[in-house]
């Protein structure tokens, strides 16, 4: 028999009533702007429209960050890869949803894409094998991280993507699209948008959405994405959306 000491005990309650304050700061503070100057919530209700007394414990959210192995995704003039700027925010973001009470479930973990040395067409298998590890989840929704890029440096901003035939897909894309400009650039004027051609909006059996997070062919963009603070608030503009959704359905 194993007898814990007195004081490991208390290093271990300590930890526990830290992670669950961390987890009722963050949803009290989503919604409220970048600053959080504004209590989250409002009479007993989360602001952002989730409701105080919803059970995420028993929610379950698959993050997919995008690309990975030999598949860089898009590459910023100076070199920055996009899949090493996705699976960063997608481990920040799925940090938030477990302090939360939510189960995640990640495509990738690491930089190793979800294909063998063996396949032909690595791309298609590594596809088909995230839209599995989605489907077999039976999760709540589904995320995928991603960053942008367009001709020239013109182009900035957060958007986010859905099927176009779901209309829980839809739902999804306009609380996350409006969450990520309320809290990084209240500037941006893009907003959610459907498409038919993505690969996993298409064969997943969860609503999916799709969130390019920002242009790394924007030079400022680019750097802002790269960095670690930054990465933090923007999965938590994304992690914001996803509470607010779960609070709704």
């Amino acid at each position: 028999m194993i007898v814990m000491r007195p004081e490991l005990k208390i290093v271990l309650v300590a930890v526990e009533i830290i992670v669950v304050i961390a987890a009722a700061l963050a949803l009290e503070q989503c919604g409220t702007g970048s600053e959080n100057s504004d209590k989250g919530y409002i009479s007993g209700e989360y602001s952002g429209g989730a409701q105080e007394n919803i059970d995420y414990e028993a929610k379950t959210v698959a993050i997919d960050s995008g690309h990975g192995g030999i598949d860089p995704g898009k590459i910023s003039a100076d070199g920055i890869l996009e899949k090493d700027v996705n699976l960063a925010i997608a481990s920040k973001l799925k940090i938030l949803l477990e302090q939360s009470g939510i189960t995640v479930i990640m495509t990738r973990a690491d930089d190793n894409g979800l294909y063998q040395e063996s396949d032909s067409n690595k791309k298609a298998a590594d596809m088909k094998k995230r839209c599995s590890i989605i489907n077999g989840s039976k999760a709540d929704i589904a995320v995928s991280i991603h960053q942008n890029s367009y001709v020239g440096e013109a182009s900035k901003g957060a958007q986010v993507f859905y099927y176009k035939q779901s209309e829980e897909g839809k739902k999804l894309a306009g609380i996350i699209q409006k969450n990520m400009i309320k809290e990084l650039d209240n500037t941006n004027k893009r907003v959610e948008k459907p498409d038919s051609a993505y690969y996993m909006l298409r064969n997943t059996q969860v609503p999916t959405v799709i969130v390019e997070c920002g242009f790394l062919s924007n030079r400022e963009e680019a750097y802002k994405l790269n960095n670690d603070e930054y990465q933090q608030k923007t999965a938590y503009s994304i992690y914001c959306g996803i509470i607010e959704y779960l609070g709704q359905n």
